[in-house]
């Protein structure tokens, strides 16, 4: 093993960035917040990704997370509401321009990214690993997109992922932020391998001083188990018939004429959201699944983000209910459907941001 030297741009940052033989190691380094990504971190990333792609010696990027809770908890949402209570919207754009950058980047990489979800990997966390060439997650991996949690909508790529699970799968994690095991993950297409979390060391080994096989792939299988099967093939019937249906409200409806306990739990859980998060979020995944490539998708999601952020309160006062003051009482406005305009999806998918994402 050859000495592991910081590259410059990542040595004062929470990014942990190494060349270490022909891998390039870069990990989130902010455990006590889950490695929650500020835009220094997401910018010390980007830095990392651009020397080694003109460094001769390295032939692969590898991506972790510090800590034993997870890969990656999300983006720093508070940040978020902080910049729109303040009327921020030009920092707002900065961060997520920033953000969408990077995820684009890893999926285009010239070099095979290998990502390690292990543990909590949700929102900006599944940004980094679900765009990744080869995704490994764990017995201990937990993957979401929670926006609707928080009056938000799925972003990072997640609608382009989320669009193109099995049947109806998509539209039910996104509405309802529902967390995936690993062979969940796997199965909805957020995920390709599964190594358990005691042989992550080995498979890092592996990467560094192994030349046969030679390829990330090759090397993730050597360590690769079948994991114990997913629950969401099982649940498809109520799950593709429900979330095929048109609205929201009518969703719901399909969701209580079902006797399966999981379809009544889903019916609670939906309630409790805001109807503008959850009936935009259902245009989004539906709209995603027609886009062309993840950049196309990430461009309408960047629309949505500042959408929320400039016109619509339920992103500030989600965020409050469940991270600032953790009353868990969102006040949602409107607080119901038969308030909501049924154009809000389109009307969402129709504003145009100041600044454009790609530029």
């Amino acid at each position: 093993m050859s000495d592991a030297s910081p590259t410059p741009a990542a040595s004062a940052s929470r990014i942990r960035a190494v060349a270490d033989a022909s891998v390039g190691h870069a990990t989130l380094d902010r455990p006590e917040a889950i490695n929650a990504l500020d835009l220094g971190m997401i910018e010390a990333l980007g830095a990392a990704l651009d020397e080694w792609e003109h460094h001769s010696d390295i032939a692969m990027v590898l991506l972790d997370g510090a800590g034993d809770r997870g890969f990656c908890a999300g983006g720093d949402v508070r940040g978020l509401r902080s910049q729109i209570v303040a009327g921020q919207a030009a920092e707002t754009a900065r961060f997520f321009r920033a953000e969408y950058a990077l995820n684009a980047r890893i999926a285009e990489y010239p070099k095979p990214v290998v990502a390690i979800a292990d543990g909590i990997t949700m929102g900006g966390g599944v940004g980094l690993a679900g765009h990744a060439a080869v995704r490994v997650v764990t017995e201990r991996s937990a993957l979401a997109m929670p926006e609707t949690r928080i009056g938000f909508t799925p972003d990072v790529g997640g609608s382009w992922l989320l669009g193109r699970a099995p049947g109806r799968v998509g539209e039910y994690l996104a509405l309802t932020g529902a967390s995936m095991n690993g062979a969940d993950a796997i199965y909805a297409g957020f995920a390709d391998h599964f190594v358990p979390s005691d042989r992550l060391a080995d498979l890092h080994d592996a990467f560094v001083t192994r030349a046969d096989p030679h390829t990330p792939t090759e090397l993730v299988l050597l360590f690769d188990e079948t994991p114990d099967p997913s629950r969401l093939p099982a649940a498809r019937g109520w799950i593709d018939d429900a979330f095929a249906a048109d609205t929201v409200p009518e969703i719901l409806a399909r969701l209580r004429d079902r006797p399966e306990p999981d379809a009544a739990a889903t019916v609670a859980t939906l309630e409790e959201l805001s109807p503008t998060a959850l009936a935009v979020t259902l245009a989004a995944v539906r709209s995603a699944r027609r886009l062309p490539d993840l950049r196309a998708a990430l461009a309408q999601e960047y629309g949505l983000v500042m959408w929320f952020a400039a016109t619509q309160p339920d992103l500030a006062e989600g965020i409050r209910a469940q991270l600032v003051d953790r009353d868990r009482s969102p006040r949602w406005q409107p607080a119901s459907f038969d308030d909501l305009p049924g154009s809000i999806g389109a009307d969402a998918l129709a504003f145009i941001p100041d600044v454009p994402l790609w530029s």
